[in-house]
């Protein structure tokens, strides 16, 4: 039975006096649970909104290019002419991108966003259309490079994090590696979802599904205006090209990494008669990644030398597993590289953070992702190559030797920093 308080006299001074002890053998309440970090951060006002439609717009970055690569071959029966349309379609992306971003950074994300996607969502139908009415082979390069205003929803969401967790660097490390997280589960997703679409449903459903979300999920993402920076003002002086000079190659190195590894494992269990089966056993190493992610978000961050470290020793175990012909031990091998990969990222990417000027933060991080993608064109096109000449197994050193050299980069990067 509880006890009511005492009141007692101290001097002219009425205070309360002191309950009895507990009893002994009766412990007291249990303190509260302390809640982790995934479960603070999303307890911040309309971080569970935004986010919604981030991971909704967020899927199609995996759809749009196997989309377009089945759909274009399978009316137009030539894989050449798709490939050449979706490599277009990124040469222009790497053109346009940082504009839009630096747009988006000076007008706002609401403001900038969602024309940006309308534009890009018509480009996805004008390509459907055009496919589907046999129309002349330039119109599906100008249609798919229409594409290319697609804003970077990565980056405005880190963004978003940035604004709201600025002064709180553990906070900010935790969504920085969710982030990391959604980027491999869309990446990973994507390409699944598209082919199942274009195969089970009709050739056009992943375009036109990928268009769909794309817009659905940028309207919802932008339409919580709470949790958005404010536009800046444009700075003189401040580039962040120049500020992230050096960052830029290692992001390009890990690009070249990451295209080098898919096309060489694509290749290998092509080559052990997996056919569509080899998706899922590829798929496993952005699934170590996105696991990966989560954890290190509630883990203290670690040294960018230190990460890549472990990442270039990561990296030769595909290279070995080939080698002894076994698919498990490949599989097991790609499952430990993606695994190695999400720290690296995230503490990269916290780089970007770091020097690039304010303001600019958006148009900072979609330099990074170009850089990225630049290095998967140029790894994919050396590994083809090698794969032509040495076979499926040998092409797995050009992984091994990209990230031994992005750990050099990186411990170049690391040294100058102390030193400036």
């Amino acid at each position: 039975m509880p006890t009511t308080p005492l009141m007692t006299v101290t001097g002219t001074t009425l205070v309360l006096a002191p309950g009895p002890a507990p009893a002994p053998g009766r412990p007291g309440r249990r303190p509260a649970r302390t809640p982790g970090p995934y479960r603070r951060l999303f307890a911040l006002p309309g971080t569970r909104g935004f986010t919604t439609g981030n991971l909704i717009a967020r899927l199609p970055m995996g759809m749009f290019g196997i989309s377009a690569v089945m759909m274009i071959a399978g009316q137009r029966g030539s894989y050449a002419l798709a490939g050449a349309v979706v490599a277009a379609g990124l040469a222009a992306t790497a053109v346009v991108a940082p504009w839009t971003a630096r747009l988006v950074d000076r007008h706002g994300q609401a403001r900038v966003a969602v024309p940006a996607t309308l534009i890009a969502v018509l480009g996805s139908l004008s390509l459907v259309a055009c496919v589907r009415t046999e129309a002349p082979a330039w119109t599906l390069f100008a249609s798919y490079a229409a594409t290319a205003t697609t804003p970077n929803i990565g980056g405005m969401s880190r963004a978003r994090w940035t604004h709201l967790l600025e002064g709180d660097p553990a906070a900010h490390h935790t969504a920085m590696s969710f982030e990391q997280a959604a980027d491999e589960l869309a990446f990973m997703l994507g390409p699944v979802v598209a082919a199942f679409l274009c195969t089970a449903v009709f050739p056009e459903a992943g375009t036109l599904a990928g268009a769909a979300l794309l817009l659905t999920g940028m309207l919802v993402f932008t339409a919580h205006r709470a949790t958005e920076p404010p536009p800046a003002a444009p700075v003189r002086g401040k580039s962040p090209l120049r500020s992230l000079g050096r960052l830029l190659p290692l992001f390009f190195v890990l690009g070249t990494m990451f295209g080098s590894l898919e096309i060489t494992s694509v290749a290998h269990l092509g080559g052990h008669g997996l056919g569509a089966l080899s998706g899922p056993v590829i798929a496993l190493q952005a699934a170590g990644s996105c696991l990966a992610g989560l954890l290190y978000g509630t883990l203290r961050p670690r040294g960018l030398p230190a990460c890549l470290a472990v990442l270039a020793g990561a990296m030769a175990l595909p290279w070995a597993a080939a080698a002894t012909g076994s698919v498990p031990a490949l599989a097991a091998a790609l499952l430990a590289a993606g695994v190695a990969t999400a720290p690296v990222m995230v503490t990269a990417m916290s780089r970007i953070h770091a020097v690039t000027p304010p303001g600019r933060l958006n148009e900072g991080m979609t330099l990074a992702v170009t850089a990225i993608f630049a290095g998967i064109s140029v790894g994919s096109a050396t590994a083809g190559s090698a794969i032509d000449h040495l076979g499926t197994t040998a092409p797995y050193a050009l992984p091994a030797a990209a990230a031994l050299l992005a750990l050099f980069v990186g411990t170049g990067i690391a040294r100058a920093s102390r030193i400036a």
